[in-house]
């Protein structure tokens, strides 16, 4: 893969909100530090396996998948302006949106001509019976089980389906429990893949994890009705639904840098770190371990990017050029 060096970072736009002050968010902003922009690691970290195989697989390169998803983002101006609008809802900088799009269209999947096959493809699952389910339980009875009772407490989604993920790790993930035993993959895998056709879905590559995760967020902001497992269908709608995946996309953005700012780091300036973590999800957990490794002496200093948020920082040039030359 050759990708030219950016000579220059561009120069992030200030929101006029501080980062403690949205959505009730409780961090101290003057006590915040200040992830500044820019990659720390000066080559680009290993690509996944699966990343690559996934390119050799469809006969393309990183390259070619970068420069198609600059030209969808290029040409789809309406796509554009809603990606400025969704920003100013959620309190952030639209190159983070920006950035998530360029970095799954670039590793994960491959950008398709036009934004309107997503609708096409977002009315396939509006009246498929299916549901989120794994060795025959619903995700629903399974998290009635008593290994998820510190969870029960939690209403805020964002919490509840992270503690949920938690317990999943702890206790069930490779492991066998009463005579059942569950396989070492994450709980989006397990339960939110009904049709075994990856993960993720739509614009935004969204899982249904990530969607429950902010229904919250997306309903007092957006006004979308709140997403539950009990209606699958809905929540494959919002993440395939190209309007409404860029609002999602925002949420999931806004969602990590107030995680982060819980823990005392202002990510807001760096759109390499909210794409890794719109890559690797789990920002509360991130952000608590960031927080705890520099308590105990580490010589870490800031959360540091993975091969998808490098290649973000590292193109911010053409990434903010797509949003000036459709306007502000």
């Amino acid at each position: 893969m050759s990708f030219p060096a950016v000579s220059r970072l561009a120069a992030m736009l200030v929101i006029g909100i501080g980062i403690g002050g949205f959505l009730g968010q409780t961090a101290d902003a003057a006590n915040e530090v200040l992830v500044p922009p820019g990659n720390r690691s000066g080559m680009q970290p290993p690509i996944p396996k699966t990343s690559a195989d996934r390119a050799k697989a469809f006969n393309t390169t990183y390259d070619e998948k970068y420069k198609q998803i600059i030209a969808l983002l290029t040409r789809e101006t309406k796509l554009v302006a809603q990606i400025k609008e969704a920003a100013r809802a959620y309190h952030i900088d639209p190159i983070h949106i920006v950035g998530a799009l360029v970095g799954e269209h670039t590793y994960n999947v491959s950008a398709v001509g036009k934004v309107q096959t997503y609708y096409v493809k977002a009315l396939a699952y509006a009246n498929a019976d299916f549901s989120f389910r794994y060795k025959g339980v619903t995700i629903q009875a399974f998290v009635k089980r008593p290994e998820f009772a510190a969870c029960a407490a939690l209403t805020a989604s964002a919490e509840l389906w992270n503690c949920r993920d938690q317990v999943w790790d702890d206790r069930f993930r490779g492991k066998t429990v009463d005579d059942v035993a569950y396989e070492p993959i994450s709980l989006q895998r397990a339960f939110f893949q009904p049709f075994y056709g990856g993960q993720t879905f739509g614009l935004g590559q969204i899982s249904p994890l990530a969607a429950l995760e902010v229904t919250d967020l997306v309903s007092q902001v957006s006004k979308l009705p709140k997403l539950s497992p009990d209606q699958p269908q809905a929540v494959y709608r919002d993440v395939m639904d190209p309007d409404r995946s860029v609002v999602y996309i925002a949420a999931i953005v806004r969602d990590a840098i107030d995680a982060y700012a819980a823990q005392g780091f202002d990510i807001s300036k760096n759109p390499g770190i909210t794409a890794t973590l719109y890559n690797v999800g789990q920002p509360r957990r991130r952000a608590a371990e960031l927080r705890q490794a520099i308590a105990s002496g580490s010589n870490r200093k800031y959360p540091v990017e993975n091969y998808y948020g490098w290649l973000i920082n590292e193109k911010l040039d053409d990434l903010e050029g797509i949003l000036q030359s459709n306007g502000q």
